[in-house]
């Protein structure tokens, strides 16, 4: 009998085998940034590798942007100082240019959900400690009327990668978007501010899953922080302890451009 489920498992192994000789015959991995044909699906070439900046210590211990020089450990950024976010503190894996702006509109634009898994695995490099210390995952929601026309929303592919990964608690529905907000594409940031203010709210039904807990919020790109820090505040107002930020990418200080050709 055991020759007999030894002799089953091998064949099962060996139709697996096959079925993915298959597939990635058919269908060759091509490189996230630029669609090379690599080894490794999800990688990126040797080509786009060095176009990525990731971003990582010296940074604002607040708002995670990254310093030229050392300065020491706890020295917030001038934007942490003048205008301290309602959150505690946000990452992002990657500078918002070149092929990781290319990654996230694909993800985003193109319906490329088989991303959302390795873009999740930077995130999780950048936000190693925040999410040591988080309790309940949760994204960005989108308006359900954007919902419908788009059909996935690209921060709930991140968060659930992440999550899953890092075996936390993902709570998908803790926060709504009320308000169907226009695009952000075009809008200074006072008019960000104020497109996304009151947008989000904590469902009477989902405020024992965030009461008193430290919530980790998932989007995928950070420009100005107007989207997220009227999240957050959403968040705060039904209960959460504590909310931190963890984005793909950011637009770094100096890089916004509000007539980004593409909604970011």
């Amino acid at each position: 009998m055991n020759q007999v489920a030894q002799g089953m498992q091998s064949i099962k192994a060996l139709g697996r085998y096959a079925a993915g000789f298959a597939a990635v015959s058919l269908f060759p991995p091509t490189c996230a940034g630029c669609r090379r044909q690599i080894a490794v699906p999800g990688a990126l070439c040797a080509a786009c590798w060095p176009k990525i900046r990731f971003l990582g210590p010296p940074w604002c211990e607040i708002m995670g942007t990254p310093f030229a020089h050392d300065l020491g450990q706890g020295i917030l950024s001038a934007e942490a100082i003048a205008d301290p976010p309602p959150f505690a503190r946000a990452r992002a894996a990657v500078a918002y240019s070149g092929v990781a702006r290319e990654l996230a509109q694909s993800l985003k634009y193109r319906d490329r959900v088989d991303l959302a898994r390795w873009m999740a695995d930077w995130m999780m490099r950048a936000g190693s400690q925040l999410i040591v210390e988080t309790d309940v995952i949760v994204p960005v929601p989108l308006h359900w009327t954007r919902f419908l026309s788009r059909r996935f929303n690209q921060s709930a592919e991140l968060g659930r990668a992440i999550a899953a990964q890092a075996a936390k608690r993902y709570e998908p529905e803790a926060l709504t978007r009320v308000k169907a907000t226009r695009r952000q594409v075009g809008l200074r940031v006072e008019q960000r501010r104020s497109n996304v203010r009151a947008a989000f709210k904590v469902p009477t039904t989902s405020e024992i899953d965030i009461s008193g807990r430290r919530v980790l919020l998932i989007d995928d790109v950070y420009t100005t922080g107007a989207t997220v820090r009227a999240a957050a505040k959403a968040l705060l107002r039904g209960g959460a302890a504590e909310v931190n930020v963890l984005t793909f990418a950011r637009v770094l200080p100096g890089d916004f451009r509000p007539d980004e050709s593409v909604p970011i």
